[in-house]
């Protein structure tokens, strides 16, 4: 066990895990550093909540920077996606049917779409058209530019599908999606109702529209993001495995499943890749980040859950935050490996 990977573990069980520092031993938790998030208290740089677990993440810390809260008042804030042309980031706040919009410009935060059928997870296609994973409608939907909405998917072999919860497109044009049951087991974000299809991961042909199950081994199919060279799919497991997978990519079809790595103190939900392959996982205690070889080597302390994340900017190199109530943003010295 590496010493990165050692001093994670004891931070995400609850105890205390240690960096070294250039003279000694600094204690490290998983606890956040107190702060009003008013804007108007200074925090010194570099900020203390982005923390290095392996040096290999230090190279990611831009030491002049913040965490930022840009919004707060969401019920449960999801599923974020970055728009690149228009320049603002759309997210979900399932329990109240609503997307928010937060525009980079001038920081305002309007409401977006509303209702907006309790969706969860969003993406942008390589057209920049919008997609969403519509909990209370049990469907994955392309909003087009003239205003209508296309159905890419709400059935699997006759059978609805449970409650579609993240997507991501491919550049051959398929279309991704997970879909868990967490829609459907109350009224909180969706409508309750019985499963009549097991938790699974779908692809979608973006020519035939034609779905296929891509793997349904996962107890909880949450989060997923591709590899930067699109050979590889990461999945999140947020049921009894409490685990991200990942997968090669061979055309259609999924192949070597193994666990890349298992958070103890909570789930990966969210996830995506940077430039270099690392996965940055919205997973406690706020985000982590963890190299191509499964190590994690770094983590965001947040005062909130964090459930999604996206790198998003003029240049993508900004990581924004879907936690709980709040929307935050921090800048890093990677680039998003995707459009959203």
């Amino acid at each position: 066990m590496s010493y990165g990977r050692r001093s994670f573990l004891m931070t995400a069980l609850g105890g205390v895990a240690f960096a070294q520092g250039p003279a000694q031993e600094q204690k490290l938790t998983g606890i956040p550093t107190p702060r009003t998030w008013s804007g108007d208290q200074l925090v010194r740089y570099p900020d203390p909540d982005v923390v290095a677990l392996d040096n290999r993440f230090r190279r990611y810390i831009v030491g002049n920077t913040v965490i930022q809260r840009l919004y707060t008042g969401t019920l449960w804030a999801e599923g974020v996606a970055w728009n690149g042309v228009g320049r603002y980031l759309v997210w979900s706040d399932i329990p109240n049917n609503r997307q928010m919009r937060w525009i980079e410009e001038d920081g305002r935060v309007t409401v977006f779409r509303s209702p907006s059928g309790f969706s969860n997870g969003n993406t942008f296609d390589f057209e920049g058209r919008q997609l969403s994973c519509e909990h209370g409608n049990r469907r994955v939907a392309r909003y087009e530019s003239n205003g209508t909405v296309t159905v890419i998917a709400d059935k699997f072999q006759g059978k609805r599908l449970n409650s579609p919860n993240d997507i991501v497109v491919h550049p051959d044009g398929g279309i991704w999606f997970t879909d868990p049951t967490y829609g459907i087991r109350g009224y909180y974000e969706g409508f309750k109702g019985e499963s009549e299809t097991k938790e699974a991961v779908y692809r979608v042909d973006g020519k035939t529209g034609q779905i296929e199950k891509v793997t349904d081994e996962l107890n909880e199919p949450n989060g997923i993001c591709f590899s930067p060279d699109y050979k590889k799919v990461y999945i999140c497991d947020t049921g009894t495995g409490r685990e991200v997978r990942v997968y090669d990519i061979d055309g259609k079809v999924l192949r070597n499943s193994k666990r890349f790595v298992q958070f103890q103190a909570g789930a990966a939900d969210g996830i995506r890749c940077d430039i270099d392959g690392n996965v940055w996982c919205g997973a406690p205690p706020g985000v982590q980040i963890v190299a191509p070889t499964g190590d994690p080597i770094g983590m965001i302390r947040l005062p909130e859950n964090c459930a999604n994340i996206c790198f998003g900017g003029t240049r993508r190199n900004r990581l924004l935050m879907a936690a709980s109530q709040s929307l935050y943003a921090v800048y890093v010295d990677t680039v998003g490996a995707h459009i959203a």
